[in-house]
């Protein structure tokens, strides 16, 4: 592409509405938020009590007491590190879109990750996450087509940021891996292999636009074939239109690969992040330094077994996986205390920020229409 095609296409202008489809796409989660918070929360409870049965030594006073023990300044991290798990996902975004001229504040690449970290907590495989974060994307005038390669320009770094932590456990502590039940490591292999299977369709979706286009031309055909959309002729001619420019902007960000590596590292760090929370959770509560190393690898491990389960927050089997790791290092009525306390901090303290941050960014966007 010339510099001057460059220059139209990033000088167009920025209150360009997104698809018709991905504009309904992103209301539709914040119609049924309150459905799927209240199936999160009965979810949560079960998985909880799923925990807590696991040990027969287990009592609300014990665990009580191991909080009470922990060390304060190793909490404090552990919660910095969650933190930083919702941030650095929100700085890829916004280096994604900076690259092409949209320069966002810190605080909207906040509530970018917030929102896609809590609807994709929520919702079945994760389907309601990028919406809601295209929706506030867009609602800041960034244009609909450059926030789709934006969004699957990351996701493709995020799930190659999650096979090179895969691949430094595998290296690093084989034999971690190894301490698993034969099950968990049927789920880590799996979970391996679908990632690699996402990654290299993520990476198609990007260099292969025709790919993307029958993907959303078949989705709107079946969408008007069972009556949910109307004049399909005219919404595939405008979906037509809309594709040549994401055919614009992602062959543009083939020319911008250091931005990529970028992404790439803030998406490593994001993820490394939210799995050092575990490692910190275990230095609190008195554990030993030399064993933090095999404690973040265990939580790598859970991670890629547990990222493509089709459960709101792969509940119930992050969980299951955890206690298998931790057995391996520790006692099981430990392993139970540290699995509660550390997924408090990496899981559901995380989506309670992140669901107050994302009604807060649905009230301003609401107070910004009204005026």
């Amino acid at each position: 592409m010339t510099p001057s095609e460059r220059r139209t296409l990033l000088n167009q202008d920025p209150n360009q509405k997104p698809p018709a489809a991905t504009a309904e796409v992103a209301q539709e989660p914040r119609k049924k938020q309150w459905l799927w918070t209240i199936l999160f929360v009965a979810l949560a409870a079960v998985s909880v009590l799923a925990v807590v049965l696991q040990s027969r030594e287990f009592s609300i006073s014990q665990f009580i007491s191991f909080i009470g023990s922990a060390s304060i300044p190793w909490l404090v991290v552990s919660f910095c590190s969650m933190l930083c798990f919702i941030l650095f996902e929100g700085l890829a975004v916004l280096h994604l879109c900076r690259a092409f001229g949209y320069r966002r504040g810190l605080k909207n690449g906040f509530l970018y990750s917030a929102s896609d970290i809590y609807f994709s907590a929520i919702t079945p495989s994760a389907s309601g996450g990028q919406p809601v974060s295209a929706y506030f994307m867009v609602k800041d005038g960034i244009p609909g087509m450059l926030v789709t390669v934006a969004l699957v320009a990351n996701l493709y770094m995020y799930v190659l940021a999650i096979l090179a932590i895969g691949l430094i456990c595998f290296l690093c502590y084989p034999d971690a891996f190894m301490g698993f039940h034969p099950f968990s490591k049927l789920l880590i292999v799996i979970g391996t292999v679908a990632q690699v299977g996402l990654g290299s369709f993520f990476y198609l979706l990007l260099k292969h636009d025709t790919l993307m286009h029958r993907i959303c031309g078949g989705c709107l055909h079946f969408l008007c074939k069972i009556r949910l959309l109307k004049k399909e002729e005219e919404k595939q001619a405008k979906l037509t239109a809309y594709m040549e420019k994401y055919r614009q902007y992602s062959g543009l960000l083939s020319a911008h690969k250091k931005e990529l590596l970028v992404v790439f590292l803030y998406n490593f760090i994001q993820r490394a992040s939210q799995i050092a929370v575990t490692m910190f959770t275990y230095l609190a509560t008195g554990g030993e330094l030399a064993q933090a190393g095999r404690l973040w690898a265990l939580q790598g491990y859970v991670v890629l077994g547990s990222n493509m389960v089709p459960i709101p927050g792969a509940m119930g089997v992050s969980d299951y996986l955890m206690l298998d790791g931790f057995r391996s290092v520790m006692s099981e009525s430990a392993a139970v205390n540290l699995e509660l306390l550390s997924r408090s901090f990496s899981f559901y303290i995380c989506i309670i920020l992140c669901g107050i941050t994302t009604i807060c960014g649905f009230r301003a966007v609401k107070k910004r229409s009204s005026k």
